[in-house]
């Protein structure tokens, strides 16, 4: 660590290790807070949410091991939120707009201030995925062609202020749950659970912060800030250092849009230099009428996910950490889109394959750190009914493989890179909607065959009970997870309504008794098989 800088500011290693662990512990709490107030299976069961800390400029200081989609992209855009608003004790700000610090609409994020001997401090916030976010199609990941068609849009605004409920705000969350309130009563019942475990989250996050500020003092409190970034910044520099210096560079592609626009390219550039990581994604497919177009915020993410892979464990999540990446993306390309694109699975779907591409490239100078492809996909599935009476959502994604590396075969059904949530139980899946799981199991042998293995996919088969309004948005279709140093592409994934074959992205309703069985991808192998291969076995997620 940067000795030397730390001890400029009168902070010693152990206690800016101390500081990381303290402010890492409350995003945790914050998590642990906002799982068990949740209503939604999406949440409580599927841990779609993350929390982080940010300091008075927006700048991330501290998150929670959550979802690298969301935390990525809050840290990429915070900063701007911030200016945005003369804070003060009491407010919070709730906002969901991809082209304005948000990802997709179902994601809202939640931001409260903080504030110590009157001086702001911090900020907390979280991420929170909700199945209905007002869209006409259960689920709110339809098949979309603008923003408007995924959903309520709610640009930044508060949602407390100086503690007291907006009633602009209000009535947008009033229109999500398909409810009518008194604005005043919005944070006192729990038709709004979802939204209230949120800000719940949130206060426990001041509260913790507050106790820790008032044992430190605020002055140590910010030069520990200070400390903390300056130390991830000369991790990630030791890091860069590493690296061959150079160009790389690499091409993958997503299936389609789902509005009829196929093998869609995503290029990117990595130029390495002794000072700077620069990421350019020029010759990337401009964005198209279907909803795979990223907002920028989207693509930062992925891009920061990726090199934070590369750095050593106990580098802090902070701002220091990724002030070395240079992003260029052409305005109006797929990964840079403008309003008001749809843009419900490219924070689901794209930046799984800007992902790829990242990877692909630094495969080339990094052959024995890079592993091959995993499944590349979320696959995601929203469902339900969208009448007003009778209405339920349901939205899920399912795990695959993990492409196998230098050293290990591929770990199979489990969720990889931008998603780090989990399945939802059947027994909670079965209990709050008319749907039964009639399949569940390991993929055999769709992970890639070489001298290690990708891992496998998984088969998921739900049997309708009621008629059942269904989307699907997934990849990897068409385009298979791809091997390297001679290792196999793992399995394409599959669809079937029936036992009949379904488009990656495809909208329809069932009726009572159908089955639809999501067979997803393989991770790509890794190295030419031979007699001398490693055996393979299984591997299933710890606990």
């Amino acid at each position: 660590m940067p000795i030397a800088t730390a001890a400029a500011l009168g902070i010693s290693p152990i206690e800016l290790r101390l500081y990381q662990s303290r402010t890492q512990a409350i995003c945790d709490e914050m998590g642990v807070v906002l799982r068990r107030a949740a209503f939604s299976p999406n949440i409580k069961d599927r841990l779609d949410f993350s929390c982080a800390l940010f300091d008075s400029a927006g700048r991330l200081s501290a998150q929670a091991a959550h979802i690298p989609v969301h935390l990525g992209s809050m840290a990429f855009a915070m900063a701007d939120i911030i200016e945005r608003f003369d804070w003060r004790v009491g407010d919070v700000v709730v906002f969901n707009d991809p082209f304005l610090g948000g990802t997709h609409l179902p994601d809202v994020t939640v931001v409260a201030p903080a504030f110590a001997a009157e001086q702001l401090i911090g900020f907390v916030a979280n991420r929170a995925h909700h199945a209905n976010i007002g869209a006409n199609e259960p689920g709110s990941m339809p098949l979309s062609r603008t923003l408007d068609e995924e959903g309520i849009v709610i640009a930044p605004q508060l949602l407390l202020r100086d503690g007291v409920v907006q009633s602009a705000a209000a009535a947008l969350l009033e229109r999500v749950a398909g409810i009518q309130l008194p604005s005043q009563t919005l944070l006192q019942h729990v038709a709004l659970g979802d939204f209230r475990a949120q800000v719940s989250a949130n206060e426990i996050g001041l509260a913790r912060l507050h106790k820790l500020v008032a044992t430190m003092g605020v002055h140590e409190f910010i030069s520990s800030s200070v400390a903390l970034d300056a130390y991830g910044a000369r991790l990630a520099e030791q890091a860069l250092a590493r690296l061959p210096r150079g160009r790389c560079a690499f091409t993958d592609y997503l299936d389609d849009d789902g509005q009829g626009t196929q093998d869609l390219p995503i290029c990117v550039r990595i130029d390495i230099d002794a000072e700077r990581l620069i990421v350019d994604f020029t010759g990337t497919a401009p964005q198209v009428p279907g909803n795979v177009n990223c907002p920028l915020a989207v693509t930062a993410a992925a891009v920061f996910y990726v090199f934070r892979c590369l750095l050593p464990a106990q580098t802090p999540a902070c701002a220091g950490t990724f002030a070395l990446i240079e992003l260029r993306a052409p305005l109006g390309c797929l990964v840079n889109a403008c309003s008001p694109a749809a843009v419900a699975a490219g924070n689901v779907e794209t930046s799984m394959r800007i992902v790829d591409a990242m990877l692909g490239a630094l495969q080339q100078v990094l052959p024995k750190q890079i592993p091959a492809a995993s499944q590349g996909s979320m696959n995601n599935i929203a469902m339900g009914v969208a009448d007003a009476a009778m209405r339920w959502d349901y939205y899920e994604t399912v795990a695959g493989g993990h492409g196998a590396s230098a050293t290990k075969h591929g770990l199979s059904a489990r969720h990889s890179h931008m998603t780090n949530t989990l399945n939802t139980p059947v027994e909670s899946l079965e209990a709050h909607y008319p749907l039964r799981v009639r399949r569940y199991a390991l993929r055999r042998d769709s992970g890639g065959n070489g001298e290690w293995r990708g891992g496998d996919g998984v088969e998921r088969e739900f049997e309708f009970l009621a008629p059942t309004r269904v989307t699907l948005l997934s990849e990897r279709r068409t385009h298979a997870p791809w091997g390297v140093a001679g290792g196999a592409d793992g399995a394409k994934g599959e669809n079937r309504l029936n036992d009949a074959l379904l488009p990656g992205k495809f909208a329809f309703t069932a009726s009572p008794g159908d089955r639809l069985l999501i067979r997803t991808p393989g991770g790509g192998g890794y190295g030419p098989p031979s007699a001398m291969s490693k055996p393979f076995a299984v591997t299933l997620p710890g606990k």
